[in-house]
């Protein structure tokens, strides 16, 4: 029996050159892991490699988030149409789970520990249901290794991902985390996250791919001082909290932190209030930030525009606000209203969607009606942030020559300046960290 996973592609947008797209489908590596013995296992990640639709396969299991789903409909209907069985999983599945059933033959809802090896099972006795839903949100103990080895290492920047824990213990309005893990927050036991990494190909640069790192203090902490004899390089994501306890921070960077992907979304507060992220302060920011360039690690920080606070002055104080912090970088996104959050449904209540067709429900499009400015503005104000921020002079006011992880924080600045110099000295860099890696 031969089984097919796949990791789709945002429709309309090429696959990356190889050893330039950031990372794996470590999710899948974990779906190939939880499937029977006897039975063989493929992945294909769009992102990075072409996908044969006529491909020998007797079961396909694709992936899909909101902004991919549309493309892995089309995947799953040209699959079916030869024949194959298809499985839909993953976040938008598991929230429109009567949509996805229109394209698969068998939906699973919600993570796969117990849902999947009985799929399998009772598709080889030639049963399988059209739908699958966990009753439960499983233990994260005892289970097994990703299956690392069906990526192609040579095609990501960071081939080597972990996972320590699953959901976040906030629940933010925007987020489609908290409908996924239905507001748990779980961790594995320390002793096996070390032991997975002991077996990891180089453990020079690892991606904890984690929606919060540092959700629960104790946990941190333990796993923190148990990385710190591996002596390991490692990026992951963080709540803004951990800037508040310097002896989390300081573990942190012990352990081998070199940056941290900070959610601060809004330097507005009755913004942060609408939406819930109330562990956010803005008076803190800078401070805050400050605080964690002290230990030696790099924030890249993470921006939305279009809440309902936001008026047209938002985006260059908000640029103004990151260069004046110098964060290594920063990602600007549109609001994006995902079908399970309470602002898609706020906003559907209150008749502001303007579509739902999910192919626009991405970073840099308008699928709302704001409430303070009009989409045009809107639009042109977070292109204005990302020419503005990634403009050489930015880079260099905040980055210089100093940088202790130098190459690296370049190569991120020029890859998100996105023009055919910066993309020629980009690859060059990314040699670099391929090699250093």
């Amino acid at each position: 029996m031969k089984v097919c996973l796949v990791s789709p592609l945002r429709e309309g947008v090429p696959a990356a050159r190889t050893g330039t797209f950031p990372a794996p489908p470590l999710s899948l590596a974990v779906v190939a892991a939880l499937t029977p013995p006897g039975t063989e296992v493929s992945i294909i990640d769009e992102h990075v490699e072409p996908i044969d639709l006529d491909a020998s396969a007797d079961l396909v299991g694709i992936t899909a988030t909101t902004q991919t789903v549309t493309r892995a409909y089309k995947i799953a209907d040209a699959f079916r149409a030869r024949g194959v069985k298809v499985v839909l999983g993953g976040i938008h599945p598991s929230v429109l789970p009567e949509e996805a059933a229109q394209h698969a033959d068998a939906v699973v809802v919600g993570e796969a520990e117990e849902t999947w090896p009985q799929l399998v099972a009772d598709f080889k006795a030639g049963r399988m249901r059209s739908l699958y839903r966990a009753d439960r949100h499983p233990s994260l103990a005892g289970l097994p290794v990703p299956r690392r080895e069906l990526f192609g290492r040579g095609r990501y920047l960071i081939p080597d991902t972990v996972y320590t824990t699953r959901g976040c213990p906030y629940g933010c309005a925007f987020c489609s985390v908290t409908s996924f893990f239905g507001g748990s927050y779980r961790w594995r036991p320390v002793n096996e996250v070390v032991k997975e990494i002991e077996g990891v190909p180089d453990r020079r640069l690892i991606l904890f791919v984690d929606d919060n790192v540092v959700g629960h203090r104790g946990y941190s902490r333990e796993l923190f001082r148990a990385l710190m004899p591996l002596k390991l390089r490692w990026i992951g994501q963080a709540s803004m909290t951990i800037a508040r306890d310097e002896a989390l921070l300081a573990e942190a960077a012990a352990s081998g932190c070199l940056g941290l992907f900070l959610g601060i979304e809004s330097i507005s507060p009755a913004n942060l209030e609408s939406v819930g992220k109330r562990q956010n302060v803005v008076e803190e920011y800078e401070a805050a930030i400050h605080r964690i360039h002290s230990h030696g690690i790099s924030v890249l920080g993470s921006f939305i525009f279009g809440f309902d606070h936001d008026t047209e002055e938002v985006f260059e104080a908000t640029v103004r606000f990151a260069q004046r912090a110098r964060l290594e970088s920063a990602q600007f996104a549109i609001l994006t209203p995902y079908p399970g959050t309470a602002t898609f449904s706020s906003l559907d209540r209150e008749g502001r969607l303007l579509t739902k067709d999910w192919s626009q429900y991405r970073e840099d499009r308008v699928v709302f009606e704001p409430r303070l400015m009009s989409r045009e503005r809107l639009l042109e104000g977070w292109n204005w942030a990302w020419k503005e921020f990634y403009s050489l002079g930015s880079i260099w006011s905040r980055v210089g020559l100093s940088h202790p992880w130098l190459p690296m924080v370049w190569a991120v600045n020029l890859n998100y300046r996105n023009d055919r110099l910066s993309r020629a000295l980009f690859d060059r860099l990314a040699g670099w960290i391929s090699s250093w890696r």
